[in-house]
């Protein structure tokens, strides 16, 4: 897909995002992503395989302009406080609208939320139907869906406590 229809798409989505927090979006409960790789900050690729299957996974697809990634800040900062070691934390810079250095100048100095990593082509955000910023999937232990979201005001407390054995 290129840069700008995936770019329109993503907007589209972010306008109807804020219009409802729905949950339980894109991806389906229960079943099993395919992993894909992606890159850190630095350029180095991750296999997202590495993380799934292992312990509960958290991934958050987030942009720098992102207002409603912005509000579910203090919830993912939160949530990684109190699920930090048991909960594996991925947040997934989308390359629209945005590329490494505003992302890393967009951190500097921040607390981070767990990993950041980078998916400049969009393949993550297929893999996991992702249909606007702001969207969470939370993976159980097994790698399964358990729980999937998109907004400010999600509620993943409840989610991890779930997860977390």
């Amino acid at each position: 897909m290129r840069r700008s229809a995936l770019a329109a798409a993503v907007a589209g989505l972010i306008l109807c995002a804020a219009q409802s927090s729905a949950q339980d979006v894109g991806l389906e409960l229960n079943a099993t992503p395919q992993p894909v790789t992606i890159e850190d900050l630095a350029g180095k690729p991750v296999d997202l395989a590495q993380f799934m299957g292992k312990k509960p996974v958290l991934l958050e697809f987030w942009a720098t302009w992102c207002g409603l990634c912005k509000e579910l800040e203090p919830v993912m900062v939160s949530a990684h406080k109190k699920y930090g070691s048991a909960v594996e934390f991925l947040v997934v810079a989308v390359g629209v609208n945005q590329n490494v250095r505003s992302v890393n100048r967009h951190f500097e100095g921040k607390p981070i939320p767990g990993r950041i990593l980078w998916d400049g082509e969009g393949k993550a955000v297929r893999a996991f139907l992702a249909p606007g910023t702001s969207y969470v999937v939370v993976l159980d232990a097994k790698g399964r869906v358990a729980y999937t979201g998109l907004g400010g005001d999600q509620k993943l407390d409840a989610v991890l406590a779930r997860v977390v054995k």
